[in-house]
């Protein structure tokens, strides 16, 4: 984003882009930007474009690893823009991570490309954001196996407490209210189904408190996301990535906003991945691009004022 009033441009290949809409039969004017100080001027007119070549012409579905190179300079220099105070916030597309796994990228997903370039040892916080529901999970892209044996008071601790002041600053909640999930089914049933809940979850919990927020639970978490529930906190805090994801994308798939805290600028991303089945054919939906776009906006201006 350019600003905070929605004007935006793309980093992407300029004649890739021209391709795509004519092949599509979109009628989608694009202009080349050198600056994003240029954004405002071009923005009513046409799309602005910051043009970065690809390496060699892409074909739709079929990611190419001479290209890796240049996604990853376009994440770098979008971060460098907002930090230099030339953009108000980044959003990104989804990028197939495996390919850039083989091209020798050394992180597990954007976030954490993202926090390096920022400079910041506290890990990040990845939050899905929707009108319905929001939810962080506590650990994001491991086995089930490795999320259990990394739970602990600790990081629950930490993770909300950069919840809570994020849903302050970015989201305008005075008193933010979280919701922590149980590991177990049942939250452990007392023990009888996991101690987790009693020997990590709860004093994670009592600590929060001690800190003056205000968290509560371990509550079962298959009774946690249905419409009553979700009216009595702000944030779900949830054990591990399904847990979290699978309620928000079953909820409002089209409107949820991947959402990074912790970060020293604002950055969103829609909640989906690259649709490769799909990509070039025109099928794909927009609205969680649209959306991302659009809390990006609204943080910044909080930010700003």
């Amino acid at each position: 984003l350019a600003n905070p009033d929605s004007a935006f441009f793309i980093i992407d290949d300029l004649q890739r882009l021209k391709r795509l809409a004519e092949e599509l039969g979109f009628d989608v004017p694009l202009a080349e930007i050198r600056d994003p100080a240029e954004t405002n001027d071009v923005f009513a007119k046409a799309l602005p474009v910051l043009h970065r070549a690809l390496k060699v012409e892409p074909v739709p579905g079929h990611p190419d690893p001479e290209n890796t190179g240049a996604i990853i300079d376009s994440i770098t220099l979008a971060v460098e823009m907002v930090m230099a105070g030339q953009a108000a916030a980044v959003v990104t597309n989804p990028i197939h991570k495996k390919s850039l796994y083989d091209a020798g990228f050394q992180f597990p997903g954007h976030t954490e490309f993202l926090a390096k370039l920022a400079g910041i040892d506290t890990p990040p916080v990845m939050m899905l954001a929707s009108s319905d529901l929001k939810v962080v999970p506590v650990s994001v892209h491991v086995s089930m196996a490795q999320a259990i044996a990394d739970l602990s008071i600790d990081t629950i601790v930490a993770l909300s407490t950069i919840t809570a002041r994020a849903l302050e600053k970015d989201f305008a909640i005075s008193a933010p209210r979280l919701a922590v999930a149980g590991l177990n089914p049942h939250a452990g049933e007392g023990g009888g189904m996991g101690m987790e809940e009693s020997r990590i979850i709860a004093p994670a919990i009592a600590k929060l408190q001690e800190l003056g927020i205000d968290a509560r639970g371990p509550w079962p978490p298959d009774t946690l996301f249905h419409a009553a529930a979700r009216e009595t906190y702000d944030t779900a805090i949830c054990m591990y990535h399904d847990q979290a994801l699978i309620p928000i994308k079953t909820i409002d798939f089209d409107g949820a906003v991947n959402v990074t805290l912790g970060l020293p600028f604002v950055r969103t991303s829609p909640d989906h991945g690259t649709a490769y089945d799909i990509a070039g054919t025109g099928k794909a939906r927009e609205t969680s691009l649209l959306a991302a776009l659009q809390m990006a906006s609204d943080i910044a201006a909080r930010r700003s004022q």
